[in-house]
């Protein structure tokens, strides 16, 4: 039984796709996005296609999870190759790395659109995204993209209940970011090391783990982000043993355990409000 907020603006993101008649949504698997594919879906149908974006930056296994629930739910999709590999400004990893990276993307997702004749992009952006530093945030403007999930008010604790609700396999998924947010800014950013930390990252995912990260500090160094309930089980043997032995077929040579544990954005510690200031306006 959903809450009488959480059934409110249920309403009000249907009734808010109905006006937009049909929607190409760019689609990652994530559960924002996925809630707001499964309500595009039921109402409107072929008139909402899914755009699910392919590139070095994306994990492997979210690209073909994505895959496989856009085709579970009955959605229109299709794959959308971005290249913001090749984007020396993204490259170089500053700290508004995001901004050429969505640039890159929604650019990407408009011309899908317009090749299709559907007059709307949509993410899935929510509330809680406006307190986080979020430079592509500034792109999503630019390309004129709406965030109908935003538009109905709807909190990440909301989009949960309700993905619960709709029984979305996804209503309890950890928050997912793409692979360049393991590199602290300023460390260039190439094919090649993302695929290491993707490769380090399966590994972990393969073996139970449901909320880490791999970061990357320079060529030899990758810093394990695990959920306090998980910190000791990954230094229980065979298992630790396993995963510095894979983790230097990658070419790591010291593998640290970071002791405060998994949260989102850890390399935006080093940034001042200032500059978060300044890479957001």
């Amino acid at each position: 039984m959903l809450s009488e907020t959480a059934a409110r603006k249920l309403d009000e993101l249907r009734s808010i796709l109905r006006h937009m008649e049909s929607v190409a949504i760019g689609y990652s698997g994530g559960v924002d996005s996925t809630l707001l594919l499964r309500v595009a879906v039921d109402v409107l149908g072929s008139r909402a296609l899914a755009m699910i974006g392919q590139s070095e930056t994306y994990p492997t296994k979210e690209f073909e999870e994505a895959v496989a629930l856009a085709a579970g739910m009955g959605a229109r999709f299709t794959v959308v190759q971005t290249e913001e590999t090749d984007q020396l400004k993204f490259s170089e990893n500053p700290p508004d790395r995001c901004y050429y990276c969505k640039t890159e993307l929604f650019g990407k997702l408009q011309e899908v659109a317009e090749r299709e004749g559907i007059p709307w992009i949509a993410d899935g952006t929510i509330t809680d995204d406006l307190g986080d530093f979020r430079p592509g945030m500034k792109a999503r403007g630019e390309q004129k993209v709406r965030s109908p999930l935003l538009e109905a008010g709807l909190s990440k604790a909301e989009v949960r209940e309700i993905s619960r609700h709709l029984d979305l396999p996804t209503w309890d998924k950890p928050a997912f970011a793409c692979l360049s947010s393991r590199f602290p800014y300023g460390v260039g950013i190439t094919r090649e090391n993302l695929t290491r930390v993707d490769a380090a990252e399966t590994f972990l995912r393969e073996r139970g783990f449901r909320f880490f990260r791999v970061r990357f500090h320079d060529t030899s160094t990758a810093r394990i982000e695990v959920g306090p309930q998980e910190l000791t089980r990954l230094v229980v043997e065979p298992l630790r043993q396993d995963i510095v032995q894979h983790f230097k077929k990658l070419g790591f040579v010291y593998i640290t355990l970071d002791l405060q544990g998994y949260r989102t954005g850890s390399m935006n510690e080093l940034l001042t409000a200032e500059e978060k200031r300044e890479y957001t306006s």
